[in-house]
């Protein structure tokens, strides 16, 4: 089968697509025929060896990068509750840049046969991401104010509707007067060029002087002194993710001086640790795509042979959604 490999850590130039075995599931495990991997912003920490020593997502060399993806079980192996023939999706199992992949089958989920499986690959890795994020690490409340940062990107866009749905005041920041129209589209109640503006001021005007409840901040180095600063008194931040660079350290002091905050650097993976909760968060979100209560933009789709394409482009904060790999040609 074809794979999107590296052997060194490094650039996204590492990048190779090679002819490989197609993997044999092993006991629990199920062959998945791919239609669709997801591209995330974890695929580049991997690929650049961030994770490397991490105990949660360690990436020993060589491997197969992608985190998420949907198609058809073609070997169950004799795992309960799952069939041939089932149309799945999953994340958090690295090996989805690929025409196949071997998935631990406790983190399947079925697909409803109404939706498309583009649309299910995007729901989970960063649906399930924004899901966490507003409804278990800080469950936002209604008439809380929360700053959104990346507005228009994958999570960004998922997050700032699920807040709103729980009764939320948003202010997100975009790049682009382009982005901007997207992200006012999804409901945000205030967006911040923050090319043009300084967020933290704008917060700060907002919110008479006291701060957002929350800030959830995927974009680290060039943002997260300001998120601090941006919370009320007993705030929480949540850096979630580097687009920027990786946050590589925060000063208790600075916690307290900015009104005895909360800082927390999650993992998905810590919110998706038995069956039941990935079942959950997975169910949510389509039952509300289905009934039209959460939209799904997808910015581009590439083929596999173009996965180097597909990571300049989110590398450089260009997307306005989700980018996809097609895993097949058909």
């Amino acid at each position: 089968m074809k794979a999107v490999q590296i052997s060194d850590y490094g650039d996204r130039e590492n990048l190779e697509l090679r002819e490989i075995e197609v993997p044999t599931p092993r006991v629990g495990e199920a062959l998945v025929q791919l239609d669709y991997a997801g591209i995330n912003f974890i695929d580049v920490y991997m690929r650049q060896g961030d994770y490397r020593n991490s105990s949660t997502y360690g990436t020993p060399l060589p491997f197969t990068l992608g985190m998420e993806g949907a198609g058809t079980i073609v070997d169950a192996n004799g795992v309960q509750g799952i069939s041939v023939g089932d149309h799945v999706a999953y994340c958090l199992s690295r090996g989805s840049y690929a025409e196949y992949a071997a998935v631990p089958a406790w983190k399947l989920v079925e697909i409803p046969t109404s939706m498309d499986p583009a649309v299910a690959t995007v729901l989970m890795l960063q649906g399930c991401t924004a899901h966490y994020l507003s409804h278990s690490l800080f469950p936002i409340r209604a008439e809380q104010w929360c700053l959104v940062h990346a507005g228009a990107g994958g999570v960004g866009q998922l997050l700032i509707q699920l807040a709103k749905a729980r009764g939320a005041k948003v202010i997100t920041t975009v790049g682009s007067a382009g982005k901007a129209e997207i992200v006012k589209e999804l409901g945000a109640d205030h967006v911040v060029l923050y090319l043009e503006d300084d967020f933290y001021q704008v917060v700060q005007e907002l919110t008479g002087g006291q701060g957002v409840h929350v800030v959830y901040d995927a974009v680290g180095a060039d943002t997260i002194d300001r998120s601090i600063r941006s919370l009320r008194t007993r705030g929480t931040c949540v850096n979630y993710g580097g687009s920027s660079g990786l946050v590589e350290n925060v000063r208790p002091l600075d916690l307290a001086d900015a009104g005895s905050t909360f800082f927390t650097r999650p993992h998905l993976a810590h919110y998706m640790v038995t069956q039941a909760e990935i079942k959950r968060r997975a169910e949510d979100l389509f039952r509300w795509v289905a009934e039209g209560a959460l939209k799904v933009r997808i910015d581009s789709i590439f083929p596999l042979a173009e996965a180097t394409a597909a990571h300049e482009r989110i590398e450089q904060r260009k997307t306005m959604g989700k980018l996809l790999l097609r895993a097949t040609d058909s």
